[in-house]
């Protein structure tokens, strides 16, 4: 058994400490924040769409089908933004989330073929939390966007964006 001197049991270990400036632990809150809020956005229209899926399946089956692919992609875009929130995912967010958006608006004007039945019903509970959830996933990748290609600019810390 080794035995502790007094000078060893009061004396302090050098520890070795890096300094973390204010700046990189701004940007590490936005985009943690960031990417946990386009997750649950995300996730959040391809529950709304599973709400509403079998209804579609059963009145009009091709926009079933869609339905599945949209919730399938939504998902796969969730998990990347949470992995990696690199402005591709934010991309592929956005655009995904405009498609729906587009979509809901053309199914309640022009109505879709073969399934006219929407048309002017604009006050579905479902519809209005699938337009607000979509266009604030709209925004909140347009706001990623602009945080990445600000970022990329001499004299700023590296973003985690890629």
């Amino acid at each position: 058994m080794t035995q502790i001197t007094d000078e060893r049991r009061f004396t302090r270990t050098q520890q070795t400490t890096t300094a973390v400036s204010a700046d990189a632990v701004e940007h590490a809150i936005r985009h943690t924040t960031l990417r946990a809020l386009g997750f649950v956005g995300m996730l959040a229209i391809a529950l709304i769409h599973l709400l509403d899926v079998i209804g579609k399946i059963k009145e009009t089956p091709y926009v079933g089908v869609m339905y599945i692919a949209l919730m399938v992609a939504s998902v796969a875009v969730a998990f990347y933004l949470l992995h990696t929130g690199a402005t591709r995912s934010w991309a592929a967010a956005g655009l995904l989330a405009g498609a729906t958006l587009a979509g809901f608006v053309l199914s309640r004007t022009t109505g879709l073929p073969n399934a006219s039945d929407d048309v002017g019903n604009w006050t579905e509970a479902l519809g209005l939390a699938s337009m607000f959830v979509e266009g604030a996933v709209i925004v909140l990748a347009g706001y990623a966007w602009t945080l990445a290609r600000h970022e990329r600019r001499p004299g700023v810390h590296v973003s985690v964006a890629r």
